[in-house]
């Protein structure tokens, strides 16, 4: 047991914790079988970053929880128990170094299945056999093909291949009725994006100001640029990368898809490349947006699983959710016409003013190349259902101006239609709105 398990483990064993929905007990060596007493209410448990291998055989008892995270531990196999837990939804195992997943490990009604960053090969025919399944993160793995039983994975809408061994995609997977995002960059079979001519910029030329926030792959702080001779010092943010797995793939496939991306007036990418940082760290200056823009939205969670979550009061007029929507369509058919998939369009991923609908998409974290030719046509038409769900987002939010609301909600049906080859390309899509 490590020390920072120790006052929740306490708590547990005293009974404080009788009653709870949910439990955190980080570095556990091993389950604590005090957990059962709260099987009449348990519902999340995270059990992350300790020294597990094994679960209980009996952890079906934990009858109502829902989801479980393991990640950080040393499981090399995905516990076949799991499989008993009737209400199990959710399943986070990452870096643990899991090689096997049982058919048998995997909960009827598995909606969200978390394996990144692992050593696992293969994966059970079962997986295709829980109709629930939503959302699918296997970035860093060993994976050179998918179960066949996918392809009738009817409600899937969010995959993560990246840094896998896949040497091509099967033709079914762009396919799916529900699919909206996607990403297999650091595969075998991608080729690598072009990069715009980018300016190399030395950090000596930088004065790095406040820290503006962080994601999976960096920290963002805000800076001053004072290049040789440049007539005045420019604002700009820069994004200094960890170079660790994220959920979505590698960090330095994302720098190479934003510099790829060149520029945009409503895109994030990159201004240029840094040199000589002081850790040696990969780093982006990027445009520094006004300090007053902010997320359309904030991530999934468990109860929402692969659809962002808006506040509840948030309403737009019809003028400017209209104005969004074209804004980010518009970053995406600039992306498409350069070879790149952006893989993560989504609410959260939407900067905006908060007003008036000026709106820039960002991170490109899941970004990826297009097959060349026709072939790139089907994956586009899976980003147009990740655009006109966001659309249907927007017209949910609109007050007033019905007849504008009916076409608006016209035309985000027709992106999200389930036969993927009746949707438009995401330049018709923004001709129709």
């Amino acid at each position: 047991m490590q020390p920072s398990s120790l006052p929740s483990l306490s708590a547990l064993r005293r009974g404080d914790l009788a009653g709870a929905r949910e439990v955190r007990l980080q570095g556990l060596l091993e389950f604590p079988i005090e957990i059962f007493g709260l099987a009449d209410t348990l519902e999340v448990l995270d059990l992350s970053n300790g020294a597990l291998t094994r679960l209980p055989e009996d952890v079906g008892r934990l009858r109502r929880l829902r989801a479980l995270f393991c990640s950080g531990n040393r499981f090399e196999r995905l516990p076949p128990p799991l499989g008993d837990c009737a209400s199990l939804t959710q399943l986070g195992f990452r870096a643990t170094g899991l090689r096997e997943v049982p058919g048998e490990a995997l909960p009827a009604g598995l909606r969200w299945l978390t394996l990144t960053d692992n050593r696992i090969d293969a994966l059970p025919d079962a997986l295709g056999d829980r109709p629930r399944l939503q959302k699918l993160m296997l970035a860093g793995n060993r994976l050179n093909r998918l179960p066949e039983t996918l392809a009738g994975a009817d409600n899937l809408e969010l995959i993560r291949l990246s840094a896998n061994r896949f040497e091509g995609l099967p033709d079914w997977l762009s396919e799916l009725p529900s699919l909206a995002w996607a990403s297999w960059a650091a595969n075998p079979f991608e080729r690598t994006p072009v990069a715009a001519e980018a300016t190399l910029v030395s950090w000596r030329e930088l004065d790095v100001g406040a820290f503006l926030g962080e994601g999976a792959s960096g920290r963002v702080h805000q800076a001053t640029w004072r290049a040789d001779g440049a007539d005045a010092p420019l604002a700009v943010a820069i994004k200094i990368f960890k170079g660790a797995m994220t959920s979505d793939g590698l960090p330095e496939k994302e720098m190479l898809a934003c510099l790829a991306a060149g520029a945009h007036p409503h895109l994030t990418s990159a201004l240029g490349r840094l040199a000589d940082h002081p850790e040696g760290a990969d780093a982006l200056m990027m445009p520094l947006l006004p300090a007053h823009w902010r997320a359309l939205a904030s991530p999934p969670n468990l109860e929402s699983c692969s659809r962002d979550v808006y506040d509840p009061m948030q309403r737009f007029d019809a003028a400017t959710a209209r104005k969004i929507a074209r804004s980010v369509g518009a970053a995406a058919v600039h992306l498409h016409s350069r070879g790149l998939m952006h893989g993560d369009l989504y609410a959260h991923n939407t900067l905006w003013d908060g007003a008036w609908g000026e709106a820039a998409l960002s991170d490109f974290g899941a970004a990826c190349t297009l097959p060349d030719g026709d072939d790139a046509h089907p994956w586009r038409r899976v980003e147009v259902r990740a655009w006109g769900l966001l659309l249907g987002e927007l017209v949910d939010r609109i007050d007033g101006a019905p007849s504008e609301i009916a076409r608006m909600r016209a035309l985000a049906e027709a992106c999200i239609q389930p036969n993927a080859h009746l949707r438009p390309l995401m330049a018709e899509a923004l001709d129709a709105l």
